[in-house]
């Protein structure tokens, strides 16, 4: 009977916790854990993007209410892309723009920024014939106000392009027209309408810029520091374990240790603390970038520049600024290669879209036309990763296996085919001996001559014709080319198919790079105060003649349609300067050398120094000593890089048998 009690007493215990588990399980879960916030109507705060990044220690109720804002109402109404731009008119040639011209007389920058525009592919003299009419307005820069422009049509398909915050009232209303204005206001800024520019300061260059202040081994292992902005200028870095406070003048105590830094210190500093409240801070935020340290930005009232695309997750951190001590917490924690990724980032950032004006106003007109496009623009990997989507031209290919740059990235590798170019000149004659060690090749799969002729050789089927009469035109992007890879030649050239298979080996594994025979190099001629150039045989280079070398069939299109129209000038008034213009194109993209191969010492000799020019004897012409300086200039800076690198197939002069080398025919006098 006790048995048969206490049997009954434990099962009436077992009911009574399973009703408890099932009724009352969920209300203890919501106890133990903060409840979700509820929605409500947004308050112009930006999205967080550190959310599994920093833990909050705090109640629901402990955090103070954020301040009623006024409703504003955005300029422009209710417009957005659908129903405010006609993309009608942007069909067959894409995106094409009309600068209205200033009413009166202009600036030094007004007239700079208008010369990079015209340079552009995408400016048009006609505004009949444009897709986007740009009305420039230089407020701050001549304390003048700009005017409605006649064809204003309420402001469909226009764009206020403002690089500065307006000194004066607005004399117009903006209506349909888009606006591209320096740090606009989270409440104001229209999404996938207008454009969010970066606040640049006066002294900007318009082209070129300076390059990231990021050095390899800043900052010293196991060191965090944070650069703090003030107000009256200036950064001050401290540890990152001192107690900074606000920047609202509520603070009473010292900050902790630290030191008022000159700019030039700020790469010293990991992390750049930001208030979101002031607009002087946003120009801060260039700074950062600039100086390779990761922008912390604490509550930002402004939309960050180019938000539309640029992935800011991957270079900055959001925080709310109410939890300002778990944010220097949980900066300490971040991993090395956390941090190093994040600036690394930023400087890619810096270097692709901010360094000088001229970028800027690029970057704007490119998320425009990608928003034209539609399904046809730069996925998001183009837009944030080298050499960005500046580089990577849509009109090309959307794809980033079509790219030389995105192999690695994508587990792909360049088909196992290449097309020749062979320039012949105005001599006409086939070079039938380089014609058969080219096409005897095994990863040859045509050949082509510039100007066309008829060959008339028998056996030869890979031998297809491209029309064309300029230098320029061995550049251009020919339909009739089918592979990733090409190979330029010049009818004087003289190469072997060994040396051509290992060549083509070698570009396979750097596609983004240019493979070539033989080489030249630059240097700062201290006499006469500029860049000199030398075809010397010497154990350092920094370019490689096009009359034999391998490159990605994308740098004929990027030849074609990025370059200037200043530049393309230059190139076909002096036929020297071509080899030197693709070569500083690749170097500006890769940011990287070209690759030296072996080369036979007799052909090297007597090789000419210039493809196509116009003595067709073998008299050595080297360039303009003024070409790679307007080239330089025109670029903005240098970017050629040096390289003491060459290399050589596997046992290549070892003292073992021949029949043990694959390439046997290289080692032949």
């Amino acid at each position: 009977m006790q048995s048969w009690r206490r049997k009954s007493v434990w099962l009436a215990l077992s009911a009574s916790w399973l009703l408890l588990v099932l009724l009352g399980g969920f209300s203890l879960l919501r106890l133990a854990l903060p409840p979700r916030p509820r929605p409500r109507a947004p308050q112009g705060w930006p999205r967080w993007l550190d959310a599994d990044l920093l833990q909050s220690f705090s109640q629901p109720g402990e955090l103070p209410e954020d301040a009623a804002q006024p409703p504003r109402a955005p300029h422009g109404g209710s417009c957005n892309w659908g129903s405010c731009f006609d993309t009608s008119k942007c069909r067959g040639d894409g995106l094409k723009v009309f600068v209205y011209p200033a009413a009166g007389p202009i600036s030094e920058t007004h007239r700079k920024i208008l010369a990079s525009i015209e340079d552009s592919r995408f400016h048009t003299f006609s505004p009949a014939g444009a897709c986007l009419l740009l009305l420039l307005s230089l407020d701050a820069q001549t304390g003048e106000c700009s005017s409605m422009p006649l064809q204003w049509n309420r402001g469909r398909n226009h764009l206020v392009l403002r690089l500065h915050p307006a000194s004066c009232p607005r004399t117009f209303q903006l209506g349909q027209a888009m606006v591209a204005e320096a740090s606009p206001t989270v409440d104001s800024f229209r999404a996938g309408f207008d454009v969010a520019l970066p606040f640049l300061p006066e002294a900007h260059p318009l082209r070129g810029g300076a390059p990231g202040q990021l050095r390899q081994h800043s900052p010293q292992r196991g060191v965090a520091l944070l650069a703090l902005e003030e107000e009256r200028g200036g950064w001050r870095t401290a540890g990152s374990n001192s107690s900074a406070c606000p920047w609202d003048g509520r603070c009473e105590q010292d900050p902790g240790p630290g030191q008022t830094q000159r700019w030039e210190m700020l790469p010293n500093a990991t992390f750049c603390l930001i208030s979101g409240h002031r607009p002087q801070a946003a120009s801060r935020f260039l700074q950062a970038l600039q100086a390779g340290c990761i922008p912390v930005l604490l509550s930002p009232r402004w939309e960050l520049p180019f938000s539309e695309v640029i992935d800011w997750t991957k270079a900055a951190i959001i925080a709310d600024e109410r939890l300002l001590l778990q944010v220097l917490a949980a900066l300490q924690e971040m991993s090395p290669a956390q941090v190093l990724a994040l600036r690394q980032q930023t400087q890619f950032l810096w270097d692709a879209y901010f360094s000088s004006v001229e970028k800027v106003i690029h970057t704007t007109l490119e998320v425009i036309q990608d928003r034209i496009f539609g399904t046809s623009a730069h996925p998001s990997l183009l837009w944030n990763s080298p050499p960005g989507a500046l580089l990577a031209l849509s009109t090309f290919s959307t794809s980033p296996q079509d790219f030389p740059f995105y192999h690695l990235q994508q587990g792909s590798r360049p088909e196992g085919r290449f097309s020749a170019l062979i320039w012949v000149g105005a001599s006409g004659q086939p070079p039938l001996k380089l014609i058969q060690a080219v096409a005897g090749s095994q990863h040859c799969a045509q050949v082509c001559s510039l100007p066309s002729w008829s060959p008339g050789i028998q056996g030869m089927r890979k031998i297809s014709e491209c029309s064309c009469c300029l230098l320029l035109d061995r550049f251009f992007p020919y339909s009739t080319i089918r592979t990733d890879a090409i190979l330029s030649l010049d009818a004087r050239s003289s190469l072997s198919t060994s040396e051509v298979d290992f060549a083509f080996v070698v570009w396979q594994s750097f596609p983004e790079r240019m493979v070539g025979f033989l080489t030249s190099s630059h240097f700062w001629d201290e006499a006469h105060g500029g860049w000199g150039y030398t075809a010397e045989r010497t154990n350092e280079f920094s370019m490689v003649l096009t009359m034999a070398a391998f490159y990605h069939r994308y740098y004929h299109t990027l030849f074609t349609h990025s370059l200037p129209k200043a530049l393309r000038t230059l190139a076909d008034e002096a036929p020297t300067c071509v080899d030197v213009l693709m070569n500083f194109l690749v170097a500006a993209v890769t940011k990287l050398p070209p690759i030296k191969v072996p080369y036979g010492k007799q052909r090297q000799e007597a090789a000419p120094l210039v493809p196509g020019g116009p003595d067709t004897g073998p008299k050595l012409q080297a360039p303009d000593p003024n070409c790679i300086n307007q080239i330089a200039a025109a670029f903005g800076h240098m970017p050629l890089r040096s390289s003491r690198l060459r290399l050589d197939p596997v046992l290549f002069k070892d003292p073992v048998s021949v029949q043990r080398k694959k390439y046997r025919s290289l080692e032949k006098p």
